[in-house]
């Protein structure tokens, strides 16, 4: 009997953990099915209220990709949210890096509090600040510029990246730094060759969140930019896909799961270091 008994709470362990993991399977990637399948289906089929919305009740049609591709510039979109994403990303490494590096590395009381100040200036609404930003964009001239982003964003994406990268300098070692400025390098040379290595999970948290924050921000871009021609996704798609009230599901669909879909590969590939960035200073 105890054997029988130990089997059959194999069994339903294993059972219950396939049971969690196909919902949560099925839960995250529901999104993505919603978006291919409302891409794909007839604007007949998306608003026969009497039709299967999760199957293809007539057959599939290329319309929606079609407005899309021809009746918009979401191409161009597409460039120049990669260009500000880049050009974000490489600012917030630039300035995250040594500041989460010198809070990590700094002694004495202010420190930490120091840390979490930085920490919460990313969380004042953009809704409060675009209108000073706005006098300083008008400032430099750079209205109707994808720069004048460039400019805006890293206000928030360095302070969160700054106190992610602090707690993640914290959990490696001094002992490693004093160790290679004995073998002959130098403080700058012991960060560059010993600790920047190692961080390697918490500067891929920091790249992942900056560019995807980049990628759906819409406050900052709808008042800095008039032109379409300079437009971001996160801006054109609502834009041009919304006329009072119709909505064009379809290429909207498309458009999000386009946007999306590269993000989504690049998280899946490291989620295992992306997870480590955000818990590494959880755990001493």
């Amino acid at each position: 009997m105890a054997p029988l008994a130990a089997r059959s709470r194999r069994i339903a362990g294993r059972a219950t953990h396939a049971g969690i993991l196909t919902f949560f399977v099925t839960f995250l990637a529901f999104p993505f099915y919603w978006m291919v399948i409302t891409t794909f289906k007839t604007t007949q089929d998306l608003h026969n209220t009497a039709n299967n919305p999760y199957l293809f009740n007539d057959p599939p049609t290329l319309h929606h990709l079609r407005v899309l591709f021809e009746d918009t510039q979401y191409l161009q979109w597409l460039a120049n949210t990669g260009f500000v994403g880049v050009a974000v990303v490489v600012i917030t490494l630039a300035l995250a890096v040594p500041a989460g590096y010198a809070l990590a590395r700094m002694t004495g009381p202010w420190a930490q509090t120091l840390g979490v100040a930085i920490f919460l200036t990313y969380l004042v609404p953009p809704t409060i600040l675009f209108i000073p930003f706005s006098r300083i964009i008008a400032m430099l001239g750079l209205q109707d510029s994808l720069w004048s982003l460039v400019l805006v964003y890293p206000s928030f994406t360095v302070p969160f990246c700054t106190w992610l990268l602090m707690g993640f300098f914290k959990a490696i070692p001094r002992d490693l730094e004093d160790a290679a400025m004995i073998d002959g390098f130098s403080h700058l040379g012991a960060f560059v060759r010993v600790v920047l290595p190692i961080s390697y999970a918490g500067l891929l948290t920091a790249v992942i969140f900056a560019f995807t924050l980049v990628t759906q921000e819409f406050v900052y871009g709808v008042t800095f930019i008039t032109a379409s021609r300079s437009y971001t996704v996160s801006v054109g798609v609502p834009t041009f896909l919304v006329r009072g009230d119709v909505y064009f599901w379809g290429s909207m669909m498309a458009a999000c799961l386009i946007a999306s879909l590269p993000i989504a590969i690049i998280y899946n590939f490291f989620v295992d270091r992306f997870v480590a960035g955000f818990t590494v200073g959880a755990v001493k």
